[in-house]
């Protein structure tokens, strides 16, 4: 019975166990090799104090002891961080404070980027460190190495006790009040969606996916675990240049990509086509609307490769999705829901809208989150009650209010307008205007400033931001560009920032942004 992520590996290692289970550059790990290591380092978290439930944070590049890290956190009963490796040090110490993480995985060249720990993340007690190098000391903080591969793991215990509504993992992603926010998610959540995923994709063990994308990204984390559920080998790759993807797609005979449109539309401006790939069979798409045009070239390129047209949001990890022989007929629609969900259209009046009329997307199913960590309020507004319960269920039903305007046809399939919030779609992230404005106040020279999001054929939208300067104050559009480039994910910096006199204030005296807004269109 499968009630864990760790509970999917050890089906795949006792019937995959000479199999590829991870590939990282010339290392390649079997499924028997990976159950063992994830049972040493599980071994090591327990032997070191890790209690149930609690929080441990991985902060390390795509990497196989990346993914050893979170299925060992799996298995000795805690609860999963992973802190995209783009992030600086503001976000690091944010999620570590903000999660109350006791237990920290980092490397020994990542550590020393993060200055006073213990001052700004107090629970932290463990960091295990991988990598070369020394061991530094860190006062009130156990600095030790990782265990390495083969040492002794006798401790462990036979059996942890789980249910499959115990806390798993916290994604964190951007809101629109700031910083970034933990969607709480169960050991359920995971399993179910890698079960829903896997099945409409058709994958087996003879398939070979291309992971791309970040395990912080929740899309991300869906090809590790619909990989190990299915006993796939999952290929990582930290991608410098587009090359790097294709070199690894033919080199080794992939079966699977999934990449957010941003990438997709880069990879189409070369030339290649479905003979440079034999072994492609299945792409997918989600992180945003993939461009029709974009769509109609990816079927010209690969008419053999099966295409599904994909949705979905943390708060519920997948969506929906569009069937591939639907592509040539719908090709702007996100489908509709993924097995083991069920989705709702709603208006202003909380009533099902009708075809064509646009509405809010409500997702409910085995695949709905159980909140937002620390935010209660925020879990209250995303977070409701079942719109329609059946009459006599004693039991309350939460389903998720997605903040996408969508629409359906007349056939049900649905189609994606965009954000109903000031949420930054840029690269597959939804990133707030809140946490960027903050860090461009912090250059001391800012006076008030707003942060908008304007389209990219390429990206999707791009940051850029409106300042007015302190009095006495100087400044330069590239002076505050570079401090963000130093304090910021390189998708969280402005493209652009224009400089004015004042900004216009409503009569509460706050930023006016519609009136801002209006300066982009005229510049």
């Amino acid at each position: 019975m499968r009630i864990t992520l760790s509970d999917c590996l050890k089906v795949s290692a006792v019937n995959f166990p000479e199999k590829e289970a991870l590939v990282y550059r010339d290392r390649r790990l079997t499924y028997k090799a990976l159950d063992q290591l994830v049972d040493q380092i599980a071994c090591q978290l327990l032997n070191t104090g890790m209690q149930k439930n609690d929080r441990c944070a991985i902060y390390m590049e795509k990497s196989i002891e990346e993914a050893v890290s979170i299925f060992a956190v799996n298995r000795a009963g805690g609860i999963f961080i992973d802190i995209n490796h783009l992030h600086k040090k503001n976000q690091v110490h944010h999620i570590l404070r903000d999660s109350g993480a006791k237990f920290f995985f980092t490397t020994k060249q990542r550590l020393p980027r993060l200055e006073n720990l213990k001052e700004i993340c107090p629970e932290l007690k463990t960091i295990i460190l991988h990598g070369k190098g020394d061991i530094p000391t860190l006062p009130q903080i156990n600095v030790i190495e990782r265990t390495q591969p083969g040492e002794d793991n006798s401790n462990l215990p036979k059996s942890l006790s789980f249910t499959e509504n115990d806390i798993a993992a916290i994604i964190y992603t951007s809101g629109s009040t700031g910083k970034p926010k933990g969607v709480v998610l169960s050991q359920k959540n995971l399993v179910a969606g890698a079960e829903s995923v896997s099945f409409y994709l058709n994958n087996t063990s003879n398939d070979r996916v291309l992971s791309v994308l970040p395990f912080s990204f929740d899309y991300g984390l869906s090809q590790l675990t619909i990989s190990v559920y299915t006993g796939a080998t999952c290929v990582l790759i930290n991608y410098l240049l587009l090359n790097d993807i294709f070199k690894a797609m033919k080199t080794e005979s992939i079966t699977g990509l999934g990449l957010i449109p941003p990438l997709w539309l880069q990879l189409l401006q070369k030339e290649w086509n479905f003979k440079d790939f034999p072994s492609w069979r299945y792409l997918t798409n989600t992180g945003g609307r993939m461009p029709e045009t974009a769509v109609k070239d990816l079927r010209t390129r690969l008419p053999h490769t099966q295409i599904f047209l994909m949705y979905g949001l943390t708060e519920a990890f997948r969506g929906t999705y569009l069937e591939p022989e639907q592509v040539d007929h719908r090709p702007g629609s996100i489908g509709k829901a993924i097995p083991n969900a069920e989705i709702m259209i709603l208006n202003k009046d909380q009533k099902p809208c009708k075809p064509y009329e646009k509405g809010e997307l409500i997702q409910r199913g085995a695949h709905v989150a159980q909140g937002y960590w620390n935010d209660p309020e925020k879990t209250a507004q995303m977070f409701r009650p079942h719109p329609f319960p059946l009459d006599g269920l004693q039991l309350e039903e939460k389903v998720v209010y997605s903040g996408d305007t969508v629409y359906k046809d007349e056939q049900g399939f649905i189609y994606y307008e965009g954000r109903t919030d000031e949420l930054i779609k840029t690269s597959g992230y939804r990133v707030s205007p809140t946490e960027i404005e903050e860090m461009i106040y912090r250059t001391g020279k800012v006076k008030h400033n707003a942060v908008f999001g304007v389209p990219d054929h390429i990206l999707g939208q791009v940051p850029i931001a409106v300042v007015s300067l302190r009095e006495n104050q100087k400044t330069t559009e590239k002076e505050i560009i570079r401090f963000c480039q130093q304090n910021l994910p390189n998708y969280m910096v402005p493209a652009k920032v224009l400089i004015q006199g004042e900004l216009p204030l409503n009569p509460t005296g706050k930023i006016d942004r519609n009136k801002v807004k209006n300066l982009l269109y005229d510049v």
